[in-house]
């Protein structure tokens, strides 16, 4: 058989979705925030939190990079992260903060227990996550940088995170 690239109309998605919901708060991009739709997508993510100053929907960057998946990948808005981190904890969320600290932990060693539910932060591009988040936070995780640089970009860091994550959670669930 020929090794052939296929076209758009070719690919079947199995719309599965996993119990990861991602929180981007202050992220200042718009072109960001439409990467994270994607990523969400592509990984079956079943909710983004936008918060704080996170630009949303309608928005003509956003609809750009995200290739009309903010279309797909339930989203909503809240002025107040902690106030969406409270709710999310009520609903039995294990909160997660993708952030490099002084407890952060290789994102390669998270444990993840079969069915449980995911939350995973996300900070500003440049000030990371903020210290209130990281204090609601149940976890911290980290992607271990080998380069100079102690960071990446934020959706960039998300999708390493996630996949890392929604692999975790396949893995965990029983066959």
């Amino acid at each position: 058989m020929r090794n052939r690239q296929l076209n758009h109309d070719a690919h079947r998605g199995a719309l599965k979705k996993h119990s990861v919901c991602l929180l981007a708060n202050d992220i200042g991009h718009a072109t960001n925030v439409g990467s994270l739709f994607r990523i969400a997508d592509a990984l079956g993510v079943e909710h983004i939190f936008l918060t704080g100053s996170t630009p949303r929907p309608p928005h003509p960057k956003i609809r750009k990079t995200s290739r009309a998946t903010e279309k797909h990948v339930p989203y909503s808005h809240a002025s107040r992260a902690v106030d969406a981190v409270a709710a999310l904890k009520t609903q039995g969320y294990r909160i997660i903060s993708l952030e490099l600290t002084s407890c952060s932990i290789d994102i390669d060693k998270l444990h993840v227990v079969p069915g449980e539910k995911i939350c995973l932060i996300l900070g500003e591009e440049n000030a990371g996550v903020a210290q209130e988040l990281l204090d609601l936070s149940d976890d911290t995780v980290h992607i271990p940088m080998l380069g100079i640089q102690s960071s990446m970009n934020v959706a960039v860091a998300c999708a390493i995170a996630t996949h890392a994550i929604t692999r975790r959670m396949a893995s965990a669930a029983p066959p």
